[in-house]
């Protein structure tokens, strides 16, 4: 009896493995609104922007960022704090909305310590997450992450959180 093999692929990964990193920020590199599909840049508020991940660790994987390049909540003014945990509220339902997921992570890492890969410029994770799929037991137990572009992605995460914050104003 031969074992079965399974195979994590995510080849979008490598691109992020092998790309040269020049020191930059990429978080910054949002100046120009007209730019911002391309950017994969979901909804701005005030002071901040939701933007995919372009390297995700599940479909609907948005990352929440104050448009200040500052490395920690406590440098932020209380307005920019504000609009950051408002948004942040907006960002899980309209998760929730689009993807039914069974749950939600939701994680800022302060520092390369605490495990951030860019540790100059504050942002929150927004993964959605279901059953089965925590670490590598979706590949062991032969489930299966729900498949979606990010093309796809985009425009029912973005129009959702429009829809959502429309309300709001």
């Amino acid at each position: 009896m031969s074992e079965e093999k399974h195979y994590l692929y995510s080849p979008w990964r490598l691109d992020y493995i092998l790309t040269e990193k020049d020191g930059s920020c990429f978080l910054c590199d949002h100046q120009n609104p007209e730019q911002d599909r391309d950017k994969l840049i979901l909804y701005r508020s005030k002071h901040s922007f939701v933007i995919m991940n372009r390297y995700p660790y599940n479909n609907g994987h948005i990352m929440l960022c104050p448009y200040e390049h500052k490395c920690c909540l406590a440098s932020l003014k209380d307005e920019v704090r504000q609009d950051l945990i408002s948004m942040l509220a907006a960002c899980e339902q309209a998760i929730k909305n689009v993807y039914q997921c069974d749950g939600i992570n939701i994680g800022l890492n302060e520092g390369k310590a605490a495990g951030a890969g860019l540790d100059e410029h504050l942002h929150f994770h927004i993964v959605p997450r279901w059953f089965g799929d925590n670490s590598f037991m979706t590949v062991v137990a032969s489930e299966r992450v729900i498949p979606e572009s990010f093309e796809r992605s985009y425009d029912r995460i973005s129009a959702e959180l429009r829809s959502l914050l429309s309300e709001r104003d």
